[in-house]
Parts: structure tokens; sequence; C-alpha cells
């Protein structure tokens, strides 16, 4: 094979490695439903990482089951917002539900960086911080979310 081939080639397995590291991100953006999620904040701005809010989901990061996998938190709407009803291994049949993993310390499901612009970085860490606000998340079939925005309700 020669050269321009190979080339090729891994430029096709570079994009398809990419596709397939966002496609649970971009599945959620695209046919997900619109869920919001009560926030607090854990850790403002890293000065290596840029400007972004760190957050908690109270109802549901605080659910840890104490092993290192992946788990199903489902959700029930209370109110504007929904919150965590229990965490299981297995798969739930209702929706909307949140495939998060568990590292040991609390459940990550991929939506707790918020990255904005570094001079808004502050306004949004303020507006967390003062309680009232939310996640807009979108979360897709199969678990996948999304954090869309974070408003304040």
């Amino acid at each position: 094979m020669n050269a321009p081939r190979w080339v090729a080639l891994t430029c096709i397995l570079n994009l398809g490695l990419v596709g397939f590291a966002v496609a649970g991100q971009l599945s959620a953006r695209v046919t997900g439903e619109e869920i919001r999620l009560r926030v607090e904040p854990v850790d403002p701005i890293d000065p290596l990482r840029g400007a972004y809010v760190d957050l908690a989901y109270p109802d549901i990061s605080s659910r840890s089951t104490e092993k290192t996998e992946d788990v199903y938190v489902s959700l029930a709407r209370s109110g504007k917002v929904w919150k965590a009803t229990t965490v299981s291994a297995e798969r739930p049949a209702e929706r909307p539900f949140l495939k998060c993993h568990d590292d040991g310390w609390r459940l990550s499901c991929g939506i707790e960086s918020f990255f904005v612009p570094q001079d808004r970085a502050r306004e949004v860490e303020a507006d967390v911080n003062g309680g009232d606000a939310v996640a807009v998340v979108k979360v897709d079939s199969r678990g996948n979310a999304a954090l869309v925005s974070v408003r304040t309700r």
C-alpha cells in the first residue's frame, strides 16, 4: 500500500474514533428530551482548564453505590425539576433515566462541567452559588445526557 492510502486510512480511522467518543453527547443533544435538574457548585474556575463551573446534582451525585461500575439513575418529575428516585445496575424500563458511572466518590453522568466564556464565569458561579440554579439537560432514550445550559429559576 502506498503512502497516500495510509494517510487516507489514518484520517478515516481518526474521524471514526472522534465520532465514537462524542456519540453519546451528540445523540442526547439531537434526540434527547429536555429536563431540568437542581444544581449546586463544587469548584468554580480551574486555571489549567479555563472557565468552567463544576456542578453537583444533589439528588443524583450523592447516591454513590460504592461500586465502580455503570449504573442507571431513574428520574421522576417533582414540580419544574426532576429528581432521582432509584439507582440500579439494570437499565430501567421507564424513561427518563441517566446512565452514570460510579467513580467511588460520586455518580458521574457526563454533565458535571459547564464551560463558559471567561467573562461570564463569575456571573454563572454567583447564580449557582445563589441556590436557585437549574441545569437544562437533554437525555436520550439510552440515558446519555448533555448539559445544555444553567439557568436561575
